[in-house]
């Protein structure tokens, strides 16, 4: 397998395709859904909601706090997340201007 060009793309290219990586999984989105339910910080209750192990939770959480979408913060010793609020309304509003381009052209074929 090759490696990813990704300086052959601008830089809201890669953006956009790291936001989709990152939401691109089930259990990501299942995690995302229970963290705005919950609206609050979660801490271990994930490992049950979700139905995964923890080593997996673990690392579906490492890569939506890599992308900024949710944050964690320590308490004593578990780290509970939430929601990156802010970079979550910056997501959907890239997401949002991708997914509405070509709205007001006309149809082709």
């Amino acid at each position: 397998m090759g490696t990813s060009k990704t300086d052959k793309f601008s830089t809201s290219q890669n953006l956009i395709a790291s936001l989709a990586k990152a939401i691109g999984h089930p259990a990501r989105v299942a995690i995302l859904q229970h963290l705005f339910e919950t609206d609050a910080c979660v801490c271990g209750d994930l490992v049950n909601e979700i139905g995964l192990a923890q080593p997996t939770i673990s690392q579906h959480l490492k890569e939506l706090k890599n992308i900024g979408i949710i944050k964690g913060t320590v308490e004593g010793t578990k780290v509970c997340y939430c929601i990156d609020k802010e970079n979550w309304n910056e997501m959907k509003t890239i997401i949002f201007d991708f997914l509405n381009q070509g709205d007001t052209k006309n149809e082709c074929c």
